[in-house]
């Protein structure tokens, strides 16, 4: 009905800058299956393991999201499913 809800997304790179990196390719890619792409996301929620890792996920994120399409977002600390998970992301996204 318009709306793509992707669940939590992961990733088991070493870094967190890769996970991150990983993470939006896969949601790039699963936005595109949705009829979406990343400039139509309405939100994204992010939990990282550690908040002292914002910077270095931020900078991936920003340097991924396109001008003038940044959606509303959320940063929170939490225990993630696995301790080699560093970032996960929520996303919900406009689709045709």
């Amino acid at each position: 009905n318009g709306t793509a809800y992707l669940c939590g997304q992961v990733s088991d790179a070493a870094t967190v800058a890769d996970q991150t990196r990983d993470i939006l390719a896969k949601i790039e890619d699963l936005l595109a299956k949705a009829g979406s792409d990343k400039t139509r996301i309405l939100q994204c929620v992010i939990w990282l393991s550690d908040m002292a890792d914002f910077a270095e996920m931020n900078a991936v994120w920003d340097a991924w999201v396109p001008e003038g399409h940044a959606p509303a977002r959320a940063c929170g600390e939490a225990k993630l499913a696995r301790d080699v998970l560093k970032v996960e992301m929520i996303v919900t996204a406009a689709c045709d």
